[in-house]
């Protein structure tokens, strides 16, 4: 669904990343939804998930430090909200993270049989 918002609500998105001051935003806003789009069937059907598992969790940390900057004052961006989104991203990360640690271990148990 994130990666499919990215194109659904294009212009909420690139609004968001200009008020943070990104640059490149069309292109990174793209390559974001395209690989969530991409990276999230890859999971679904058991397609390169050690890959797609890191890949999401860089990718949210980058999301998180570059647009939930909570600690940074934006114009009509509320604060409270962002520190809610941070934390959350968090947990998200730790999932991704846990989904490679899982894959990883599945992998070296299917290795050794």
């Amino acid at each position: 669904m994130a990666g499919m918002g990215k194109f659904i609500y294009w212009d909420t998105h690139m609004e968001l990343m200009a008020a943070h001051n990104m640059i490149l935003i069309p292109f990174f806003l793209a390559i974001a939804g395209i690989s969530q789009v991409i990276g999230s069937i890859c999971i679904l059907i058991n397609k390169q998930v050690l890959f797609c598992a890191l890949y999401f969790a860089l990718m949210v940390l980058i999301i998180n430090f570059n647009l939930h900057d909570f600690w940074n004052v934006y114009p009509d961006v509320d604060t409270a909200h962002e520190t809610q989104n941070f934390i959350k991203n968090l947990g998200v990360v730790a999932a991704f993270l846990l989904l490679a640690a899982v894959h990883i271990d599945n992998s070296v148990e299917s290795y050794l049989k």
